[in-house]
Protein backbone atom coordinates (compact mmCIF):
# COMPACT_ATOMS: atom_id res chain seq x y z
CA UNK A 1 0.00 0.00 0.00
CA UNK A 2 0.98 3.44 -0.51
CA UNK A 3 1.78 5.63 2.31
CA UNK A 4 -1.23 6.41 4.12
CA UNK A 5 -0.41 10.13 4.65
CA UNK A 6 0.36 10.63 0.65
CA UNK A 7 -2.78 8.60 -0.24
CA UNK A 8 -5.95 10.62 2.40
CA UNK A 9 -6.50 14.64 1.71
CA UNK A 10 -8.74 16.16 4.45
CA UNK A 11 -11.82 17.17 3.62
CA UNK A 12 -14.95 18.34 4.53
CA UNK A 13 -18.01 16.15 4.14
CA UNK A 14 -21.18 16.95 2.60
CA UNK A 15 -23.73 15.61 4.73
CA UNK A 16 -26.89 14.43 3.50
CA UNK A 17 -29.64 13.81 6.34
CA UNK A 18 -32.38 11.78 4.43
CA UNK A 19 -35.68 11.09 5.82
CA UNK A 20 -37.97 7.74 5.19
CA UNK A 21 -39.67 7.65 1.86
CA UNK A 22 -42.12 4.85 2.92
CA UNK A 23 -40.44 2.33 0.55
CA UNK A 24 -36.65 3.42 1.33
CA UNK A 25 -35.76 3.67 5.00
CA UNK A 26 -32.83 5.89 5.19
CA UNK A 27 -31.54 7.01 8.59
CA UNK A 28 -32.69 10.29 9.72
CA UNK A 29 -30.45 10.30 12.45
CA UNK A 30 -26.71 9.03 10.45
CA UNK A 31 -26.56 10.92 8.02
CA UNK A 32 -24.72 9.98 4.23
CA UNK A 33 -22.07 11.36 3.95
CA UNK A 34 -19.45 12.11 0.97
CA UNK A 35 -16.05 12.97 1.27
CA UNK A 36 -15.18 14.93 -2.01
CA UNK A 37 -11.23 13.75 -2.87
CA UNK A 38 -10.67 12.34 -0.03
CA UNK A 39 -8.49 10.40 -2.32
CA UNK A 40 -5.36 10.97 -3.94
CA UNK A 41 -4.99 7.48 -5.57
CA UNK A 42 -2.09 6.27 -7.84
CA UNK A 43 -2.79 5.26 -11.55
CA UNK A 44 -1.51 1.71 -11.13
CA UNK A 45 -3.62 -0.43 -9.58
CA UNK A 46 -5.52 1.93 -6.97
CA UNK A 47 -7.84 -0.38 -5.65
CA UNK A 48 -4.58 -2.28 -4.11
CA UNK A 49 -4.17 0.73 -2.03
CA UNK A 50 -7.69 1.34 -1.16
CA UNK A 51 -8.29 -2.21 0.39
CA UNK A 52 -5.61 -2.15 2.94
CA UNK A 53 -6.54 1.46 3.50
CA UNK A 54 -10.28 -0.23 4.47
CA UNK A 55 -8.41 -3.03 6.66
CA UNK A 56 -6.54 -0.61 9.02
CA UNK A 57 -9.26 1.43 9.42
CA UNK A 58 -11.72 -1.76 10.75
CA UNK A 59 -13.09 -2.40 7.57
CA UNK A 60 -13.19 -5.40 5.21
CA UNK A 61 -15.30 -7.62 3.23
CA UNK A 62 -14.58 -5.55 0.10
CA UNK A 63 -15.55 -5.68 -3.50
CA UNK A 64 -14.85 -3.97 -6.76
CA UNK A 65 -17.60 -3.76 -9.25
CA UNK A 66 -19.73 -1.07 -9.82
CA UNK A 67 -23.28 0.63 -8.80
CA UNK A 68 -26.36 -1.29 -9.33
CA UNK A 69 -28.70 0.72 -11.73
CA UNK A 70 -31.98 0.01 -9.09
CA UNK A 71 -32.75 0.99 -6.18
CA UNK A 72 -31.45 -1.17 -3.23
CA UNK A 73 -30.33 -0.93 0.52
CA UNK A 74 -28.84 -3.19 3.33
CA UNK A 75 -31.01 -3.45 6.41
CA UNK A 76 -27.66 -5.34 7.79
CA UNK A 77 -24.53 -3.53 7.42
CA UNK A 78 -23.62 0.01 6.67
CA UNK A 79 -21.08 0.53 3.37
CA UNK A 80 -18.65 2.60 1.81
CA UNK A 81 -18.31 3.13 -2.02
CA UNK A 82 -14.83 4.58 -2.98
CA UNK A 83 -14.79 5.38 -6.66
CA UNK A 84 -10.88 4.66 -7.97
CA UNK A 85 -11.88 5.22 -11.71
CA UNK A 86 -14.34 6.57 -13.90
CA UNK A 87 -17.11 8.59 -13.16
CA UNK A 88 -20.82 8.22 -12.30
CA UNK A 89 -24.10 9.67 -11.21
CA UNK A 90 -25.69 8.08 -8.31
CA UNK A 91 -29.49 8.65 -6.47
CA UNK A 92 -29.04 8.56 -3.26
CA UNK A 93 -31.87 7.67 -0.61
CA UNK A 94 -34.66 6.44 -3.15
CA UNK A 95 -37.13 8.65 -4.89
CA UNK A 96 -36.83 11.82 -4.69
CA UNK A 97 -33.76 11.47 -2.96
CA UNK A 98 -30.22 13.63 -3.78
CA UNK A 99 -28.23 12.92 -6.90
CA UNK A 100 -24.31 13.58 -6.52
CA UNK A 101 -21.50 13.09 -9.44
CA UNK A 102 -18.83 11.21 -8.47
CA UNK A 103 -15.53 10.44 -9.36
CA UNK A 104 -11.81 9.01 -8.71
CA UNK A 105 -10.90 9.40 -5.00
CA UNK A 106 -14.52 10.14 -3.45
CA UNK A 107 -15.86 7.99 -0.94
CA UNK A 108 -19.75 7.81 -0.01
CA UNK A 109 -20.14 5.83 3.40
CA UNK A 110 -24.15 4.78 3.43
CA UNK A 111 -25.83 4.34 6.62
CA UNK A 112 -27.76 1.10 6.70
CA UNK A 113 -31.02 1.54 5.35
CA UNK A 114 -30.04 4.12 3.02
CA UNK A 115 -30.53 3.55 -0.59
CA UNK A 116 -28.69 4.08 -3.50
CA UNK A 117 -28.41 3.48 -6.91
CA UNK A 118 -26.35 4.25 -10.27
CA UNK A 119 -27.68 6.59 -13.03
CA UNK A 120 -25.22 6.77 -15.38
CA UNK A 121 -21.43 6.20 -15.71
CA UNK A 122 -18.57 5.95 -17.07
CA UNK A 123 -17.36 2.97 -19.35
CA UNK A 124 -14.49 2.49 -16.97
CA UNK A 125 -16.40 3.23 -13.78
CA UNK A 126 -15.22 1.16 -11.12
CA UNK A 127 -16.05 1.59 -6.91
CA UNK A 128 -14.02 -0.85 -4.43
CA UNK A 129 -16.89 -1.05 -1.49
CA UNK A 130 -16.53 -2.70 1.94
CA UNK A 131 -18.62 -3.24 5.37
CA UNK A 132 -17.32 -2.96 9.25
CA UNK A 133 -15.75 -5.38 10.47
CA UNK A 134 -18.78 -7.91 11.86
CA UNK A 135 -21.38 -7.02 9.48
CA UNK A 136 -22.77 -9.36 7.03
CA UNK A 137 -24.88 -7.42 4.23
CA UNK A 138 -28.00 -8.04 3.00
CA UNK A 139 -30.16 -6.79 0.19
CA UNK A 140 -33.69 -5.08 0.36
CA UNK A 141 -35.03 -3.35 -2.89
CA UNK A 142 -37.80 -1.24 -1.25
CA UNK A 143 -40.72 -3.48 -1.67
CA UNK A 144 -43.72 -2.97 1.14
CA UNK A 145 -43.12 -6.61 2.45
CA UNK A 146 -39.40 -5.76 3.55
CA UNK A 147 -40.60 -3.88 6.34
CA UNK A 148 -41.31 -3.49 9.20
CA UNK A 149 -38.18 -6.82 9.05
CA UNK A 150 -35.91 -4.20 7.67
CA UNK A 151 -36.46 -1.80 10.57
CA UNK A 152 -36.08 -3.88 12.98
CA UNK A 153 -32.48 -4.97 11.47
CA UNK A 154 -31.78 -1.28 10.54
CA UNK A 155 -32.05 -0.77 14.46
CA UNK A 156 -29.58 -3.37 15.24
CA UNK A 157 -27.10 -2.42 13.52
CA UNK A 158 -23.93 -1.50 16.02
CA UNK A 159 -21.68 1.78 14.81
CA UNK A 160 -18.49 1.40 13.08
CA UNK A 161 -15.11 1.18 15.14
CA UNK A 162 -13.70 3.72 13.04
CA UNK A 163 -14.00 6.02 10.02
CA UNK A 164 -13.09 3.86 6.89
CA UNK A 165 -10.70 6.77 5.34
CA UNK A 166 -9.60 8.84 8.63
CA UNK A 167 -9.70 5.94 11.37
CA UNK A 168 -11.32 6.70 14.83
CA UNK A 169 -10.51 9.86 14.89
CA UNK A 170 -12.85 10.59 11.45
CA UNK A 171 -15.70 12.65 10.59
CA UNK A 172 -18.08 9.05 10.47
CA UNK A 173 -18.18 9.16 14.10
CA UNK A 174 -18.59 12.85 14.90
CA UNK A 175 -22.03 12.54 12.54
CA UNK A 176 -22.97 9.23 13.74
CA UNK A 177 -23.38 8.06 17.13
CA UNK A 178 -24.49 5.68 19.39
CA UNK A 179 -27.92 7.44 20.14
CA UNK A 180 -28.53 7.82 16.82
CA UNK A 181 -28.71 4.16 15.44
Amino acid sequence: MANKANVVNSCTPIVHVLPDTGTIPNSANCPLLIYRGALALPEDDPAATVEPLLQSNHWGDTWRDGIYPFHHYHSTAHEVLICYRGAARVQLGGEPGVTEAIRVGDVILIPAGTGHKRLHASDDFAIVGGYPHGQDWDMCYGNPDERPRADHNIARVSLPQADPIYGEDGPLLKHWTPAAL
